[in-house]
């Protein structure tokens, strides 16, 4: 017996049954010190164990080399839409590539600090698909890097691929981060926030190389100063620990769990399942293309408003929670990242054959 329900939420999501039981009793006593992970202080000889461990597995996992350093920063993705052109664009051109609400919203911050080349957009379309492999025009001569956010929330779609250029690349994974494994080698500059496939909200991972320090601004605010959060150790100010914390437990779980290769599989099955249930339904349809269907938010709709609000209220009922739609778009959505079940899958594809049977 459990009392836990099916979490399908785009964000903060669902995470691994036995990483929250560690926490639990990491809250009150962590690692026999008698007093819990939130007590203690960021600058003890426990805790520069964890976020040590927690760079180190983030490294391995993603295929980096010592030419990378990872920080743990405040201020969630948001404020790497405008941290990172602050400290590296300075008046230079930068290529975006515009497939959905937040590479739009970094895009917008850009600007403020230089010329902002637009390589590729769906906004027309309502971000129905990501750019194909080889589809992208070159970036101008000069750019600085270009910009891409890998797996879009709001409008279920995803690259499955990495972008071929010349630029330095920079992505935004904050949604599918230690979903599959990926060659580290192939980014200048990654980021994400931890709220989908990492730990809880309060932490934003951010990964560069080393060789962009010195070209930072040095005027900058030091909050604002990458070269500042590197030579502090993530530690300038105090970092939100429970969630490097967290961090640290979950990459340790998908080492533990087949690494980056397991979970793909593990995904892209569940995806797969509940696209099967979309597309062999006269009810629902996907949002979608379907060459460009994210495997980590999956976007769907009855095509009517008054019903695809009976089906994500008719799944609270039965447990299921978080597949209403972004606010901006409506429709449903059911996110399946890395901790999510088989069980809530199979949970929902039933709803979903009862849904259409009783609702034609």
């Amino acid at each position: 017996m459990t009392d836990r329900i099916h979490n399908f939420s785009a964000g903060p999501g669902v995470l691994p049954e036995p990483v929250l039981r560690e926490a639990q009793e990491a809250l009150w006593n962590f690692g026999g010190s008698g007093m819990g992970i939130v007590e203690c202080s960021h600058r003890s000889a426990l805790f520069d164990e964890v976020i040590h461990s927690a760079r180190e597995r983030i490294k391995r996992l993603m295929g980096l080399s010592d030419d990378y350093e990872v920080l743990f920063l405040h201020g969630g993705a948001r404020t790497q839409f405008f941290m990172l052109p602050m400290n590296l664009l300075r008046g230079g051109r930068a290529s975006y590539v515009d497939t959905g609400t937040w590479s739009y919203g970094a895009m917008e911050q850009a600007r403020r600090y230089g010329a902002v080349d637009v390589l590729f957009s769906s906004r027309q379309t309502g971000y129905d698909r990501i750019p194909g492999p080889g589809e992208l025009p070159k970036a101008p001569d000069g750019t600085v890097y270009l910009h891409y956010t890998s797996n879009n929330t709001v409008a279920g779609t995803g690259f499955h691929h990495i972008p071929q250029t010349s630029a330095p690349l920079v992505c935004d994974m904050s949604s599918d981060i230690l979903s599959r494994p990926i060659d580290g080698s192939k980014f200048q500059f990654i980021y994400a926030g931890a709220q989908k496939n990492m730990g809880p909200s309060g932490t934003t991972v951010v990964i560069l190389r080393r060789d962009w320090l010195d070209r930072c601004d040095p005027d900058l605010p030091e909050m604002l100063r990458y070269g500042i959060h590197v030579a502090k150790g993530s530690m300038y100010n105090t970092p939100c620990t429970f969630a490097i914390y967290m961090i640290e437990r979950v990459t340790a779980w998908l080492e533990a769990n087949g690494g980056l290769v397991a979970m793909e599989a593990k995904n892209r099955a569940q995806a797969d399942a509940i696209y099967a249930a979309i597309d062999r339904s006269e009810r629902f349809r996907g949002k979608a293309d379907i060459a460009s269907r994210s495997t980590m938010n999956i976007t769907f709709t009855t095509g009517d408003e008054a019903l695809d609000t009976a089906f994500w209220q008719g799944a609270a009922e039965c447990g299921m929670v978080g597949l209403k739609g972004h606010r901006s778009v409506g429709g449903l959505r059911a996110s399946v990242y890395n901790a999510q079940t088989d069980g809530a899958v199979t949970a929902l594809s039933d709803y979903m054959k009862e849904f259409e049977a009783n609702h034609g």
